[in-house]
């Protein structure tokens, strides 16, 4: 099975993967099918632009038709393959430019104009800006193909250092989001984790501050140790230690400013096996939300505060898992500051919790796809920070016992 099948098993996606619109309908009923493509204003337009170098020709031949013998549709003329050369292929391009020429000589011929000057230096002019722009049409198709070598390269980077997690981990139903807030953008600082251990699932949602190359490293070094470390630790306050002690190395190796206050906000979570709670362990990070199977919901706010991950050298405060119930068929969602973050046209805060309260989802993709969504609406699509979801769903006993049947 390819990778993009492993994604759609996971209930996670990719960020510019296709995301259907779930509707914003309450309750647990079949959401809407959206209309395939792009909305149809964007493919008239599209089709409008592609059109164009075939316009502007027809539109200069008129000109040159219906005008006196010494007036030129010259600059239309030139237009026309220049247009054309990053729409169109090679081909395309070439026929284009064949297609002015040979227009400009056969309107020269009817005006008996083409044995002047100003005549042949313009069809030498734009018979010139024809072979450029054959040459143009060759630079862009090599400058595409290098941007679709580095987008595989960013996104075989995003699966090996965020890889999707399996769709079911110990009986849990697991869906992971990331949407990156630069266009074109595979990873940046936000990260999620899923680790199966003796002790039970474990997680980690979290946000490296910084941008760049240095905070993609510093999610490496984050997630490399809390793997390590969610097998090895016995607590879960063990394991929030692990990954301080790897921040501080991390950060003895960085130069200037960002090695004093380099820092990772992060909430860690336990899923005892058989056991209906949720462990949490939250270092400076949005308190996650718990949603119930009867669309009731809150969060579960950190009782002690804690500083980020990375600022140990501040002041030293033990570790304290908070222990809540996580009963049959609720789901419990972490997710990183960019989805509260997002604002509207008017400045308002995208707030999760009002927007899902009274909602019933009956998978955690499902979740993520209708929250994903809805921010990105609620944003005009213009999305200030990057965004992590991780959604994991203990489904009821009945469904356990359904799901288990051969």
């Amino acid at each position: 099975m390819d990778d993009e099948g492993a994604a759609a098993r996971a209930g996670g996606r990719l960020p510019g993967d296709p995301v259907p619109d779930p509707g914003l309908g309450l309750g647990d009923e079949t959401p809407p099918v959206p209309p395939s493509g792009p909305p149809p204003r964007r493919r008239a337009g599209r089709t409008f632009v592609h059109a164009l170098p075939v316009l502007l020709i027809v539109v200069a031949i008129l000109y040159d038709i219906f005008t006196p013998r010494y007036f030129t549709a010259g600059p239309l003329y030139t237009a026309a393959p220049l247009v054309a050369a990053p729409l169109y292929s090679r081909r395309g391009t070439a026929l284009t430019g064949v297609a002015v020429v040979v227009a400009v000589i056969g309107l020269q011929l009817g005006k008996g104009v083409i044995h002047y000057v100003d005549s042949l230096t313009e069809l030498i002019t734009i018979a010139t800006v024809a072979v450029l722009a054959v040459l143009v049409n060759g630079m862009v198709r090599r400058s595409s193909e290098r941007l679709v070598s580095v987008r595989e390269i960013a996104e075989a980077a995003q699966r090996a250092v965020l890889p999707q997690p399996a769709e079911r981990i110990a009986g849990f139903e697991i869906a992971v989001c990331y949407e990156a807030a630069q266009a074109d953008a595979f990873i940046g600082g936000d990260l999620y984790a899923v680790q199966d251990s003796a002790r039970g699932v474990r997680l980690i949602v979290g946000d490296v501050r910084g941008k760049g190359m240095g905070a993609v490293a510093a999610v490496a070094v984050v997630i490399g140790a809390f793997r390590e470390a969610a097998e090895q630790e016995a607590t879960l306050e063990a394991v929030a230690q692990r990954l301080e002690r790897a921040l501080a190395r991390e950060g003895t190796r960085r130069d200037g400013l960002d090695a004093f206050e380099g820092f990772t906000t992060a909430v860690l979570a336990e899923l005892p096996h058989g056991d209906g709670t949720v462990r949490i362990v939250n270092r400076g990070h949005p308190p996650p939300l718990l949603l119930h199977g009867d669309g009731t919901l809150g969060p579960l706010p950190a009782h002690e505060s804690a500083l980020p991950l990375g600022m140990g050298e501040l002041g030293v405060w033990p570790d304290r898992a908070e222990e809540v119930a996580f009963p049959g068929g609720a789901t419990l969602l972490l997710y990183t500051d960019g989805l509260t973050e997002a604002r509207d046209a008017k400045g308002e805060f995208y707030d999760p919790q009002a927007r899902l309260a009274g909602r019933v989802f009956p998978h955690p993709a499902t979740l993520l796809d209708t929250l994903a969504e809805d921010v990105r609406r609620h944003s005009g699509g213009g999305m200030a920070d990057d965004m992590a979801l991780l959604a994991v769903r203990r489904p009821r006993r009945a469904d356990h016992d359904h799901c288990d049947e051969p």
